[in-house]
């Protein structure tokens, strides 16, 4: 089982996720202690493709607070582990118009750090609008059905 240790609820909000994708991280010691101690951030980062490499940027993870001099730079430009053919894969997509990869969420599994991207565009003010309303609709006919059902 896969341990979630935060998700980014804002990209589900601002994209329309078409495909997910999950990628190893290459970290550094001291990164791996603050990121199980849950000193990261994902909400502004944003992964990209560059020189057939995937990489992570302006995912924020604070220094450990027992590290020495060597310890991490908060921000930094992170290696995304992916095989060969989901790059090239991706690498069609995002040039498409509007197309970007988003984080949706780093997790832990079998004691490796995993991060979970999605592929998304960009959603305007009205779906966004749309998909509160739907959500708001959803919600009141639950509330409807739980309040039937009590009586």
């Amino acid at each position: 089982m896969a341990e979630i240790l935060s998700q980014n609820r804002k990209a589900r909000h601002n994209y329309t996720i078409t495909d997910t994708f999950e990628a190893g991280i290459v970290l550094c010691g001291t990164e791996v202690k603050s990121i199980r101690e849950h000193l990261f951030s994902i909400d502004e980062a944003y992964a990209d493709i560059e020189n057939g490499e995937a990489w992570i940027h302006s995912m924020s993870i604070q220094p450990y607070k027992y590290g020495n001099l060597n310890n991490h730079e908060t921000v930094r430009p992170r290696k995304l582990l992916l095989h060969k053919e989901e790059i090239h894969r991706l690498r069609g997509k995002l040039a498409a118009k509007g197309f970007t990869l988003v984080p949706l969420d780093l997790h832990m599994r079998n004691g490796k750090i995993k991060l979970k991207l999605g592929l998304g565009k960009g959603k305007a003010n009205v779906d966004k609008r749309e998909d509160l309303k739907t959500r708001d609709a959803k919600r009141e006919v639950d509330r409807a059905i739980a309040n039937a059902r009590r009586r």
